[in-house]
């Protein structure tokens, strides 16, 4: 990186001196806006609560935890489909097709949970 270190004039701590514009703000991951009408998050929370409430198991459920479990869905869901799109892309295609997923899930050792499930078990875990 171009930024150079300098020592502010008086004070005596270093601080950072621009290089080139824009250097320092492609090394760091940008922050989210908040803009008005931006989602936290993409999956229907009502949605989410529903089928926490479906299982018997679940008596109370926060919005917090609804909201982090619907984040963490989404984050499963994101993750499965990039593997599997690279399972795609061996194959040399664009469309994703079962077999992807099914090639992701034996490839990737975090998705061993769902080894053995038919795809109709797997849409009831998703």
């Amino acid at each position: 990186m171009a930024a150079a270190v300098a020592v502010a004039s008086g004070s005596g701590t270093p601080r950072e001196e621009d290089g080139t514009a824009g250097e320092t703000a492609a090394s760091q991951p940008a922050a989210p806006t908040s803009a008005p009408g931006a989602r936290l998050s993409r999956l229907p929370l009502a949605r989410v609560k529903a089928l926490v409430k479906a299982d018997p198991d679940v008596t109370l459920a926060g919005q917090e935890a609804i909201f982090i479990l619907a984040r963490a869905a989404e984050l499963f869901v994101e993750t499965i489909a990039k593997d599997a799109y690279c399972c795609a892309q061996q194959g040399k295609r664009k469309t994703l097709q079962r077999r992807d997923l099914d090639n992701a899930i034996e490839a990737v050792d975090e998705f061993a949970f769902l080894e053995g499930l038919s795809f109709e078990e797997r849409s009831l875990c998703a």
